[in-house]
């Protein structure tokens, strides 16, 4: 069972990430991608996902993880990856296989298609498969030790402590042999 808290923190984020999404398809659609619309929501996808690592490294998932930091970023943009596929599918599959595209219907009845299609069921679909994905590969509880020493040399940890109030605060530096 998912942590309220966590949840929720996922959610704000996913939001602000859509809202980054939006503004940057319909920016791109309308201006520089007339002509093609799901590469236009491929790169404001793009650029949401970013924004959404920041968020989610910082604050949605700041008590979670154990990878070291490039590790974790490669396993955030592989599962985008996956993601930006699984929301890719719907309006591929509107405007190509089922043919919801000018001429064969109305420009109004193309961008609604456009929009349910790739904003809201491409967008549910993608955001499922991200909150499965973070919380088994990305940000785990029980993520693999942080750094293996191999070299016999001390490793600075920063352990988090939990605040009064349950929240965190700023860590202390240990040296591990």
């Amino acid at each position: 069972m998912p942590e309220p808290r966590e949840l929720l923190r996922f959610a704000v984020v996913g939001l602000a990430a859509y809202g980054v999404t939006l503004l940057g398809d319909y920016s791109l659609k309308l201006t520089v991608f007339r002509e093609k619309p799901v590469t236009a929501l491929f790169f404001a996808t793009v650029a949401s996902t970013a924004f959404a690592y920041l968020l989610s490294r910082r604050w949605s998932f700041a008590g979670r993880g154990g990878h070291r930091r490039a590790r974790e970023a490669v396993l955030f943009f592989v599962v985008n990856a996956g993601a930006v596929a699984v929301n890719l599918v719907p309006p591929l599959v509107s405007r190509y296989a089922l043919g919801l595209a000018v001429p064969h219907v109305s420009y109004l009845a193309q961008e609604v298609a456009d929009f349910v299609a790739g904003m809201v069921l491409g967008t549910l679909a993608g955001t499922t498969f991200r909150w499965y994905g973070y919380r088994r590969w990305v940000f785990p509880r029980s993520a693999p030790p942080i750094g293996d020493a191999q070299s016999g040399e001390a490793e600075l940890v920063v352990e988090r402590r939990a605040g009064p109030r349950g929240g965190q605060r700023d860590g202390a530096v240990l040296e591990v042999p």
